[in-house]
């Protein structure tokens, strides 16, 4: 069994067990996502329109941290202009504890 969830913008595929990276969420032991687009079940499949409203995924905070450093360099051509700068985006790991279809 597995769902599509979406958050931060972004849309997940998430089965129980599975840890995955999201965009960072305030700080709290456990967390339910109510924005489940799709639901399979072997055969069995279903969509929303756009979110499934019997469908909820619960998953369990595991920390937060930063990924890894993005530069970006800017740089106009025999101007000597140079721009360096860098960024660290933040983010949630959380384990998939449970898919719910009422």
């Amino acid at each position: 069994m597995y769902a599509i969830i979406e958050t931060g913008g972004k849309q997940y595929r998430v089965s129980e067990g599975d840890t995955i990276k999201i965009e960072k969420i305030d700080d709290k032991e456990t967390v339910t996502f109510d924005s489940v687009v799709m639901v399979a079940d072997g055969d069995n499949i279903s969509f929303g329109n756009p979110y499934l409203s019997s469908a909820k995924v619960s998953a369990d905070v595991m920390g937060t941290s930063k990924a890894r450093k993005v530069l970006v360099f800017k740089q106009k051509l025999r101007k000597n202009h140079r721009k360096l700068r860098g960024h660290r985006q933040q983010y949630t790991s959380v384990k998939i504890s449970k898919i719910q279809v009422n």
